[in-house]
This record gives structure tokens, C-alpha cells and sequence, in this order.
């Protein structure tokens, strides 16, 4: 009986997987890893997630007093400060999960190479773990909004949504493709530092997008368009500055094409990030 039962049973080889879905497959292990990366963020402090909500607290001072009442940026884009701080929020995001998912490989080298476990699971809880920090940061933007008369639609909390999504498939993507490379070659996560550090510039964080329309041609403001991240930042502005209606506010034009073609290209450099994941896979153990 137990030889017939035997000869029906197939296994699988040792090694393979099926990719992000074998990730999914395995959430408690993921969720372990992510606990584990939270838990070492706040280790040895006394105030502990506090430290979450403290920070964009106060960034938000720094940028009312310094930003706001200084340099008299209140009157040349009202509420400022929710402004600028929607635009880091979203694109600090996007930099942590990135920055973290490229280098998650590396980091984690021991044990990679002491068992076999799905590789990609490493990106993901660093996506996962940026997501996790951005929560509070996003719940003291609304908290301060509401003081302000924050009064969403039901299409603008949609559109926090849409920028949420957009982010996180970019940045997995891209820490898909970046980690397996920076594994071989460490320059990779050079590389990243620099995207990291004109993603704030290359979209309207700082500034409105009507700066850039007045001063380039059509089709280099199209182009600008076309990042990724201009639309999740404007969608988080029409989700957490519009409600508030400030004066002169416009949405980007084409906002919601753009979005949809964000999220196009964003599921497409998940799928490059994949594949080249996939190709790479074999060499990690040897290589790191």
C-alpha cells in the first residue's frame, strides 16, 4: 500500500519556484520577515512606533514655520505644508521600498545561502515594511487636514488608493530588477542612490506642475508626465491638498490617463524585474 502510494505521489524538485506567487504562497513566512524588519527598526527605543507619528509632526512645523511663514510660500501655493508634506510622504515611499528592496538580498546573504526559500520574499517585505512605516506618516497628513477642513470625495480617497498601488508595483518591480543585478554587481545600488535623489526633483513635490508647463516644450512636459511618479504624487495632492480647496489649485491634465499608463508601465517593470530575478537566481549563493 505504501509503494502504490508512493508511485502516485509526484514531487517537486528542489529549488524551484513560481515567483511572486510562491511568495504569496508562504505569507506566514513573509509576515515573519516583515515583523522582524519593524521590530529592528524600533529596538532599544523608548517611545517606539511614537517615533512614526513624531517625524512627519515634525516635518510638518519645520515647513510651516521655515518653508510657510519665512519664505512666504503660503501665498504662492495655498497650505503649502500639506502640499510638500503629501509629495514626501509618496515619494519617500517609494525611495525606502526601493532603496531597501535593492540592497535586501545583500543583507540578507547569510541566509540565503543556509536554506532555500523563495528569494523575491526579501523585495516584497521591504516594500511591505516601507508601506507599514508610510501608514502613520499618511494619518498625521489627514489628521492635520481635517483641522483644515479636509472633506474628501469618494473619488479623491480613491485617488490615495491609485497612488498607493502605483508606488508599491513600481518599487517592487524596480527592487526586483536592481537586487538581483546589485547581488553581482554592487554598483547597482549606486545607481539607485542617484535615482532616489532626483525622484523628489523629477516630480512635483517641491513645486507645482505649472512651473514646469510654463517653462518646456510640449513634448518634454509630456515626458514629464509620463514618470511614474508625477501622477501618484498629483493623485495624492487631488486626495489630500484639493479637498481643501485651495486657491488656484488644477489638476494635472491628462491625470487620469497618466495614471493608467503609471500603472501600465509600473505592472510592466514589475514583470522585467521579475524575469530578470528569475534569470539571475541561480548565481545568488555563488555570488554573495
Amino acid at each position: 500500500m505504501a509503494n502504490a502510494a508512493a508511485a502516485g505521489t509526484t514531487f517537486d524538485r528542489p529549488g524551484t519556484n513560481r515567483g511572486l506567487l510562491d511568495v504569496f504562497r508562504r505569507r506566514y513566512l513573509l509576515s515573519l520577515i516583515v515583523r522582524k524588519e519593524v521590530g529592528i527598526r524600533y529596538r532599544g527605543s523608548v517611545l517606539g512606533w511614537a517615533w512614526s507619528y513624531v517625524k512627519p509632526l515634525v516635518q510638518f512645523v519645520v515647513f510651516y514655520v521655515a518653508l510657510g511663514v519665512f519664505l512666504q510660500l503660503n501665498k504662492s501655493i495655498e497650505f503649502y505644508p500639506i502640499y510638500l508634506l503629501a509629495g514626501i510622504t509618496i515619494v519617500t515611499f517609494f525611495n525606502e521600498a526601493f532603496s531597501n528592496g535593492t540592497r535586501s538580498l545583500v543583507d540578507n546573504a547569510p541566509l540565503i545561502k543556509k536554506i532555500y526559500l523563495p528569494r523575491e520574499m526579501f523585495p516584497i517585505a521591504s516594500v511591505l515594511v516601507a508601506a507599514v512605516n508610510t501608514v502613520p506618516q499618511i494619518v498625521v497628513i489627514i489628521v492635520i487636514a481635517l483641522f483644515f477642513g479636509w472633506a474628501p470625495s469618494a473619488l479623491q480617497i480613491a485617488a490615495l488608493i491609485l497612488a498607493i498601488a502605483i508606488v508599491a508595483i513600481l518599487a517592487t518591480g524596480l527592487a526586483l530588477l536592481f537586487g538581483a543585478i546589485n547581488v553581482t554587481f554592487r554598483d547597482a545600488q549606486s545607481f539607485v542612490e542617484i535615482i532616489a535623489m532626483m525622484s523628489i526633483w523629477a516630480s512635483p513635490v517641491m513645486y507645482q506642475w505649472q512651473m514646469v508647463a510654463s517653462q518646456v516644450p510640449d513634448w518634454l512636459f509630456t515626458l514629464y508626465r509620463l514618470n511614474p511618479l508625477t501622477p501618484a504624487v498629483e493623485l495624492f495632492h487631488y486626495g489630500l491638498w484639493f479637498p481643501l480647496s485651495p486657491t488656484g489649485a488644477e489638476p494635472l491634465p491628462g491625470l487620469w490617463e497618466f495614471s493608467a499608463i503609471a500603472l501600465g508601465v509600473s505592472a510592466v517593470l514589475l514583470a522585467l524585474g521579475q524575469l530578470t530575478f528569475r534569470r539571475l537566481e541561480g548565481r545568488f549563493a555563488q555570488d554573495l
